[in-house]
Protein backbone atom coordinates (compact mmCIF):
# COMPACT_ATOMS: atom_id res chain seq x y z
CA UNK A 1 0.00 0.00 0.00
CA UNK A 2 1.46 3.36 -1.05
CA UNK A 3 1.95 5.97 1.64
CA UNK A 4 0.18 9.26 1.19
CA UNK A 5 2.22 12.45 1.14
CA UNK A 6 2.51 14.10 4.49
CA UNK A 7 3.07 17.54 3.02
CA UNK A 8 1.40 20.00 0.68
CA UNK A 9 3.43 20.06 -2.52
CA UNK A 10 2.99 23.80 -3.22
CA UNK A 11 4.01 24.69 0.33
CA UNK A 12 7.32 22.80 0.10
CA UNK A 13 7.82 24.05 -3.46
CA UNK A 14 7.48 27.63 -2.19
CA UNK A 15 10.14 26.88 0.42
CA UNK A 16 12.48 25.47 -2.22
CA UNK A 17 11.78 28.45 -4.49
CA UNK A 18 12.75 30.93 -1.80
CA UNK A 19 15.93 29.02 -0.98
CA UNK A 20 16.99 28.78 -4.63
CA UNK A 21 16.04 32.43 -5.12
CA UNK A 22 18.18 33.47 -2.18
CA UNK A 23 21.19 31.19 -2.69
CA UNK A 24 21.11 30.19 -6.36
CA UNK A 25 21.16 26.73 -7.86
CA UNK A 26 24.82 25.84 -7.41
CA UNK A 27 25.11 26.91 -3.78
CA UNK A 28 21.95 25.10 -2.68
CA UNK A 29 22.68 21.50 -1.69
CA UNK A 30 20.23 18.66 -1.26
CA UNK A 31 20.94 18.84 2.48
CA UNK A 32 19.94 22.53 2.43
CA UNK A 33 16.74 21.62 0.63
CA UNK A 34 15.89 18.81 3.07
CA UNK A 35 16.38 21.15 6.02
CA UNK A 36 14.61 24.15 4.49
CA UNK A 37 11.68 22.25 2.96
CA UNK A 38 11.16 20.17 6.11
CA UNK A 39 10.72 16.89 4.25
CA UNK A 40 12.86 13.79 3.79
CA UNK A 41 15.37 13.51 0.97
CA UNK A 42 13.46 10.48 -0.36
CA UNK A 43 10.27 12.56 -0.51
CA UNK A 44 12.07 15.22 -2.56
CA UNK A 45 13.25 12.60 -5.03
CA UNK A 46 9.87 10.83 -5.13
CA UNK A 47 7.99 14.08 -5.72
CA UNK A 48 10.41 16.14 -7.80
CA UNK A 49 12.80 13.51 -9.28
CA UNK A 50 16.05 15.43 -8.70
CA UNK A 51 17.48 18.82 -7.73
CA UNK A 52 17.40 20.22 -11.28
CA UNK A 53 13.75 19.25 -11.81
CA UNK A 54 12.89 20.78 -8.44
CA UNK A 55 14.71 23.94 -9.49
CA UNK A 56 12.81 24.14 -12.78
CA UNK A 57 9.51 23.65 -10.93
CA UNK A 58 10.54 26.40 -8.49
CA UNK A 59 11.27 28.72 -11.44
CA UNK A 60 7.83 27.93 -12.90
CA UNK A 61 6.25 28.65 -9.52
CA UNK A 62 8.11 31.97 -9.33
CA UNK A 63 6.98 32.85 -12.85
CA UNK A 64 3.31 32.10 -12.23
CA UNK A 65 3.28 34.08 -8.97
CA UNK A 66 5.08 37.04 -10.54
CA UNK A 67 2.85 37.01 -13.63
CA UNK A 68 -0.25 37.06 -11.43
CA UNK A 69 1.02 39.94 -9.30
CA UNK A 70 2.04 42.01 -12.32
CA UNK A 71 -1.27 41.39 -14.08
CA UNK A 72 -3.27 42.33 -10.98
CA UNK A 73 -1.27 45.51 -10.38
CA UNK A 74 -1.48 46.64 -13.99
CA UNK A 75 -5.22 45.87 -14.13
CA UNK A 76 -5.86 48.11 -11.12
CA UNK A 77 -3.99 51.04 -12.67
CA UNK A 78 -6.13 53.88 -13.99
CA UNK A 79 -3.41 55.19 -16.30
CA UNK A 80 -0.45 53.80 -18.21
CA UNK A 81 1.87 55.84 -16.00
CA UNK A 82 0.36 54.23 -12.88
CA UNK A 83 0.75 50.79 -14.44
CA UNK A 84 4.39 51.44 -15.27
CA UNK A 85 5.05 52.90 -11.82
CA UNK A 86 3.56 49.77 -10.27
CA UNK A 87 5.95 47.58 -12.28
CA UNK A 88 9.01 49.67 -11.33
CA UNK A 89 7.98 49.66 -7.66
CA UNK A 90 7.31 45.92 -7.68
CA UNK A 91 10.66 45.16 -9.32
CA UNK A 92 12.54 47.49 -6.94
CA UNK A 93 10.89 46.60 -3.66
CA UNK A 94 9.82 43.03 -4.35
CA UNK A 95 7.28 41.38 -2.15
CA UNK A 96 7.26 41.22 1.62
CA UNK A 97 9.04 38.18 3.02
CA UNK A 98 10.65 37.28 -0.31
CA UNK A 99 14.34 37.41 -1.15
CA UNK A 100 15.43 40.60 -2.93
CA UNK A 101 15.84 40.81 -6.68
CA UNK A 102 14.38 38.48 -9.26
CA UNK A 103 14.78 34.72 -9.40
CA UNK A 104 14.78 34.80 -13.23
CA UNK A 105 17.52 37.42 -13.40
CA UNK A 106 19.55 35.50 -10.82
CA UNK A 107 19.07 32.27 -12.76
CA UNK A 108 19.99 33.88 -16.06
CA UNK A 109 23.20 35.26 -14.61
CA UNK A 110 24.11 31.99 -12.92
CA UNK A 111 23.01 29.38 -15.45
CA UNK A 112 21.92 30.66 -18.87
CA UNK A 113 25.36 30.58 -20.44
CA UNK A 114 25.69 26.83 -19.82
CA UNK A 115 22.13 25.50 -19.57
CA UNK A 116 20.03 25.79 -22.73
CA UNK A 117 16.75 25.06 -20.97
CA UNK A 118 17.37 27.71 -18.34
CA UNK A 119 18.43 30.16 -21.05
CA UNK A 120 15.19 29.49 -22.94
CA UNK A 121 13.09 29.94 -19.78
CA UNK A 122 14.82 33.22 -18.94
CA UNK A 123 14.50 34.59 -22.48
CA UNK A 124 10.82 33.60 -22.54
CA UNK A 125 10.19 35.31 -19.19
CA UNK A 126 12.02 38.45 -20.32
CA UNK A 127 10.01 38.55 -23.56
CA UNK A 128 6.79 38.23 -21.58
CA UNK A 129 7.72 41.28 -19.50
CA UNK A 130 8.62 43.18 -22.66
CA UNK A 131 5.22 42.34 -24.20
CA UNK A 132 3.52 43.72 -21.08
CA UNK A 133 5.66 46.86 -21.30
CA UNK A 134 4.80 47.27 -25.00
CA UNK A 135 1.10 47.20 -24.10
CA UNK A 136 1.57 49.79 -21.36
CA UNK A 137 3.71 52.11 -23.48
CA UNK A 138 1.29 51.85 -26.40
CA UNK A 139 -1.60 52.59 -24.02
CA UNK A 140 0.25 55.66 -22.75
CA UNK A 141 1.11 56.82 -26.27
CA UNK A 142 -2.49 56.43 -27.42
CA UNK A 143 -3.91 58.47 -24.56
CA UNK A 144 -1.20 61.15 -24.70
CA UNK A 145 0.61 60.29 -21.47
CA UNK A 146 3.81 59.18 -23.23
CA UNK A 147 5.73 60.64 -26.14
CA UNK A 148 5.56 58.80 -29.41
CA UNK A 149 8.99 59.73 -30.80
CA UNK A 150 10.01 56.06 -30.43
CA UNK A 151 8.11 52.87 -31.16
CA UNK A 152 6.47 51.16 -28.19
CA UNK A 153 8.66 48.09 -28.72
CA UNK A 154 11.89 50.13 -28.63
CA UNK A 155 10.80 51.83 -25.43
CA UNK A 156 9.74 48.52 -23.89
CA UNK A 157 13.16 47.03 -24.59
CA UNK A 158 14.80 50.08 -23.02
CA UNK A 159 12.51 49.95 -19.98
CA UNK A 160 13.10 46.22 -19.55
CA UNK A 161 16.84 46.77 -19.61
CA UNK A 162 16.47 49.34 -16.83
CA UNK A 163 14.21 47.00 -14.85
CA UNK A 164 16.73 44.18 -15.16
CA UNK A 165 19.46 46.43 -13.79
CA UNK A 166 17.18 47.47 -10.93
CA UNK A 167 16.45 43.82 -10.10
CA UNK A 168 20.19 43.11 -9.94
CA UNK A 169 20.85 46.17 -7.79
CA UNK A 170 17.96 45.23 -5.48
CA UNK A 171 20.01 42.20 -4.37
CA UNK A 172 22.77 44.48 -3.10
CA UNK A 173 22.89 47.01 -0.28
CA UNK A 174 22.10 49.87 -2.69
CA UNK A 175 19.61 52.15 -0.90
CA UNK A 176 15.99 52.01 -2.06
CA UNK A 177 16.15 55.77 -2.60
CA UNK A 178 18.71 55.24 -5.36
CA UNK A 179 16.50 52.62 -7.05
CA UNK A 180 13.58 55.05 -6.81
CA UNK A 181 15.65 57.81 -8.47
CA UNK A 182 16.65 55.45 -11.29
CA UNK A 183 13.02 54.43 -11.77
CA UNK A 184 11.84 58.04 -11.83
CA UNK A 185 14.45 59.15 -14.33
CA UNK A 186 13.80 56.11 -16.54
CA UNK A 187 10.08 56.83 -16.58
CA UNK A 188 10.73 60.49 -17.40
CA UNK A 189 12.23 59.43 -20.73
CA UNK A 190 8.66 58.62 -21.78
CA UNK A 191 7.33 62.12 -21.10
CA UNK A 192 6.11 64.34 -23.89
CA UNK A 193 8.28 67.36 -24.66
Amino acid sequence: MARSKEFEENVVLDKAMKLFWEQGYEKTSMSDLVEHMGIHRRSIYDTFTDKRTLYLKAIERFESRTDAKLAAGVKQAQTAKEALQFIFDFMSKGEEGAPPGCMFVNSAVELACRDEEMDAKAVDAFEKVERLLIEIVYWGQQNGEFADRYEAQELAEYLHNALTGIRVMARTSVPMEKLARISTLTMRTLERE
